[in-house]
């Protein structure tokens, strides 16, 4: 794609939406199965973990490819979602909203200098 922040939003979406699917799962087998609590604590965190990261990168893009109010909006919805995340990653790929001259030029190092 068109440089590392690209790729970085792409990975956390997918790892959002999967330890989405893992929490789910967890709860499940210690709701329903009775388990015990097993990995909820583990997978709770490491799901909080992506869902704030999935936010921060959603900003930057948003920020970077200037998302309109109602696409960074769909993004945090997507979030919510389970599994969510990684349709939208897919969609915004898709329709070119991932695709900017701007996240080209300044993808990588230099993320937030301002340019005259």
């Amino acid at each position: 794609m068109h440089g590392k922040v690209v790729k970085l939003f792409q990975a956390v979406a997918v790892a959002e939406a999967l330890s989405w699917a893992g929490l789910l799962a967890g709860m499940f087998a210690r709701s329903v199965l009775g388990l015990g609590d097993g990995g909820v604590p583990v997978l709770g965190l490491a799901h909080g973990v992506m869902f704030v990261c999935y936010g921060i990168t959603a900003l930057v893009i948003a920020r970077l490819c200037r998302w309109n109010a109602a696409t960074l909006l769909l993004s945090g919805l997507a979030a919510v979602v389970p599994l969510g995340s990684w349709p939208f990653e897919r969609w915004a790929l898709r329709t070119g909203k991932l695709d900017d001259r701007e996240v080209r030029s300044r993808a990588g190092v230099g993320l937030f200098v301002q340019t005259a």
